[in-house]
């Protein structure tokens, strides 16, 4: 049986459309947008590192008094988007936050997250090592209160205090014990 060469040609284009449809998918594990939606934007654990890192380098480079007074400020230039930077001292109490003047002076010891987890004391653990990340469950105050799942990353500055900051990732789980991952 012959094949003519129109329905050859039709045979290549849908080959052609099948190869192009699938390179065209979304990640696994990434929304895809549809058509009219803004983009979503996703902060990189490499950026919420780089972030934290130059919080302590300025810590360093000013001082912890004129840092902390930097830190708090809602207006300054380490809120940027979702990342805001906020410091502790090896208790947990908060020496800076920008959007909970409140905290500032307050022992977050044995505070728990949304599903019971005590991600502070995490956050300690942590900052003792030098660094690391932090999975812990929060309301997401941009998404109707809803508690997603969160990435905070924290650093030590010195002998006597830590920085941190974190990401929202997504719906949470309920999870009843939280992971803590190196960094």
């Amino acid at each position: 049986m012959q094949m003519s060469s129109t329905s050859f040609l039709c045979l290549c284009v849908l080959g052609l459309l099948l190869m192009t449809a699938a390179c065209t998918q979304s990640e696994p594990g990434i929304p895809a947008s549809t058509p009219g939606s803004p983009e979503p934007n996703y902060t990189s654990n490499e950026t919420l590192v780089a972030f934290v890192e130059s919080a302590v380098a300025y810590a360093h480079a000013n001082g912890k008094e004129k840092a902390l007074a930097e830190f708090s400020d809602p207006n300054g230039t380490f809120v940027q988007g979702e990342l805001y930077i906020y410091a502790y001292d090896f208790n947990n109490t908060t020496l800076a936050h920008p959007f909970d003047p409140d905290k500032i002076g307050v022992s977050r010891m044995d505070e728990l997250d949304a599903f019971g987890n005590p991600y502070t004391r995490q956050f300690i653990d942590a900052a003792t090592n030098g660094s690391g990340f932090v999975r812990f469950y929060y309301i997401n105050p941009a998404h109707n209160r809803t508690v997603e799942s969160k990435l905070g990353y924290v650093m030590r500055v010195d002998e006597d205090w830590w920085l941190g900051s974190g990401i929202y990732t997504g719906p949470a789980d309920p999870v009843t014990e939280n992971s803590h991952t190196e960094g």
